[in-house]
């Protein structure tokens, strides 16, 4: 047996800032994926995947069957017969790996399933999301539901509010381009809870608030619209005072040895960097207008290119 792949995801912009409203783009990045399958002599990664399935299996008893119903009697046969999730996708690296999974289950597993083909209304998006979120919160604690939605769906994801997101299409892409998002490897696993405690923390101070609505979420919204319109000088001065800002109040998501980093490509313009997923570790988000000086810049780190402008 062996199912469907499903991609992994990165969020351009809005982590954070969308559990208070701000906007957010999700696009797929199919360079990772997973799918659900069985094996007759299953490895140790397999084993352990499996144990996992067990205890997710049992979270998906508890959802409310109103919002969604599973074929349980099957997924407890197949998860009794050794079925795991096969992933590319690096786990506590903010590209979604939880997420896919999801996305597997539900797509193996759901009754009256939403699929691709429908003329997919904002209502089906949300609802998609609402079963996503209560699925995903197995792994995260609380999750938005937006990863899984994006791998389900396989395209971008334009979220203009919480209860407002729609799929949209993006800018095609420039091969020849020297404009480039990239991601950076870090090198260290991050845990998304944890990060998300420090954040919601942070939220009760009122100086806070008001830097995440007038200044993180002001940037975040503005670097949105621009990426969809094509406005690349509008998004990269929206990019460095992203970068700015979380630099100077989003500290402990940003592993130490990386500050410096951070702000030499904003003092020298070579490239900006932002969080990717959660932060804390895993791959950071970097924009640059020059893709060969940003690699050149930061030869010592493993670069890889997901967008062209």
């Amino acid at each position: 047996m062996k199912g469907p792949l499903f991609y992994s995801k990165i969020l351009l912009f809005g982590e954070y800032g969308i559990i208070k409203d701000s906007k957010g783009l999700s696009i797929p990045y199919n360079f990772y994926n997973g799918a659900l399958k069985m094996d007759e002599n299953p490895s140790e990664e397999a084993q352990a995947s499996n144990k996992n399935l067990k205890r997710f299996a049992a979270h998906i008893e508890t959802l409310d069957s109103d919002m969604v119903v599973f074929d349980l009697a099957v997924l407890q046969k197949d998860v009794n017969a050794g079925m795991y999730f096969d992933s590319s996708i690096p786990q506590g690296y903010g590209v979604g790996s939880s997420g896919a999974l999801v996305a597997a289950i539900y797509d193996k597993y759901a009754q009256n399933k939403i699929t691709v083909l429908e003329n997919l209304t904002r209502e089906k998006l949300l609802k998609l999301k609402s079963i996503f979120s209560g699925m995903e919160a197995f792994f995260h604690g609380k999750s938005s539901g937006l990863d899984p939605l994006n791998s389900y769906l396989s395209i971008p994801i334009l979220i203009n509010s919480k209860d407002n997101i729609e799929a949209t299409g993006i800018p095609s892409q420039k091969s020849e381009g020297k404009g480039a998002v990239f991601l950076l490897d870090s090198g260290i696993i991050g845990e998304t809870a944890p990060m998300v405690g420090i954040f919601m923390e942070n939220m009760k101070q009122e100086g806070f608030r008001k830097m995440l609505k007038d200044q993180f979420i002001k940037h975040t919204d503005a670097c949105v619209d621009d990426f969809l319109n094509g406005d690349i000088k509008s998004l990269f001065s929206n990019t460095k005072q992203l970068s700015k800002v979380v630099l100077n109040h989003f500290k402990p998501m940003i592993p130490k040895q990386f500050h410096e980093l951070w702000k030499k490509g904003i003092e020298t313009n070579e490239y900006y960097l932002k969080l990717c997923g959660s932060g804390g570790g895993g791959y950071i988000l970097g924009f640059t207008q020059d893709i060969d000086r940003a690699k050149q810049s930061l030869s010592e780190y493993k670069l890889e290119v997901v967008y062209n402008f």
